[in-house]
């Protein structure tokens, strides 16, 4: 299960590639919330991923 271990850090990658996305939609005047929403749940996947990471680790 050493894949789960990294698995959760994709998560950070996506993230500040749509932050990276919506900051030049913004400069562009163009409509960026999606972007930005996407980029927020990617956060909180990866800290979702985290935490069940730790919690499974802890139980062997």
């Amino acid at each position: 299960m050493s894949y789960l271990k990294f698995i959760q850090y994709i998560y950070l990658i996506f993230a500040a590639f749509f932050f990276y996305d919506a900051a030049t939609k913004f400069k562009n005047n163009e409509s960026y919330g999606l972007s930005l929403i996407i980029a927020l749940v990617a956060i909180g996947m990866f800290f979702f991923r985290r935490h069940f990471y730790n919690k499974y680790q802890n139980k062997k």
